[in-house]
């Protein structure tokens, strides 16, 4: 299922700082590395853009909307659930915006708080990260793999 995210939002619940001139961009590339891992796609959305920097970027499955000054993410989640119509209950909206979450109830998306979304990136880029396990060989794949080596050798 895709997701619509609240940027700014999300940003503090992952340890970002919001004062940081790259934290729009670190987030843009964690949900990079997740899409990637998880084969998502994700809109993520972010406020007070200013005019020159406002707009709609594709980075890889990751679309960044950052919204001009004057209107925020929260209106714009919203118009893109409107204009989704019957479909947004195909996505997930994450937010801890009590009224976000209302409104895409309301448009019947699955819904997500921010917390829980940082918990899932988490474990996503933990689990990407670790060495993949030994697991023992049974008797008949010792024999197997013993066959082969040796009609190698023969060969």
């Amino acid at each position: 299922m895709p997701y619509l995210i609240d940027g700014h939002n999300l940003i503090p619940k992952l340890g970002l700082r919001l004062d940081s001139p790259d934290d729009e961009m670190e987030l843009v590339d964690i949900l990079q590395e997740y899409c990637r891992l998880e084969r998502r796609q994700v809109e993520v959305y972010f406020d007070g853009a200013p005019a020159p920097h406002a707009g709609t970027r594709k980075l890889g499955l990751v679309t960044a909307h950052f919204v001009p000054l004057g209107t925020t993410a929260d209106e714009a989640i919203r118009r893109r659930l409107k204009k989704m119509g019957k479909s947004a209950k195909n996505w997930t909206v994450v937010s801890s915006d009590r009224q976000v979450q209302a409104e895409s109830r309301a448009a019947q998306a699955e819904i997500i708080s921010s917390e829980e979304f940082a918990s899932q990136l988490q474990r996503a880029r933990q689990s990407a990260s670790k060495p993949a396990e030994d697991r023992s060989l049974s008797p008949q794949e010792v024999e197997e793999w013993l066959r082969v080596f040796r009609e190698r050798k023969r060969g």
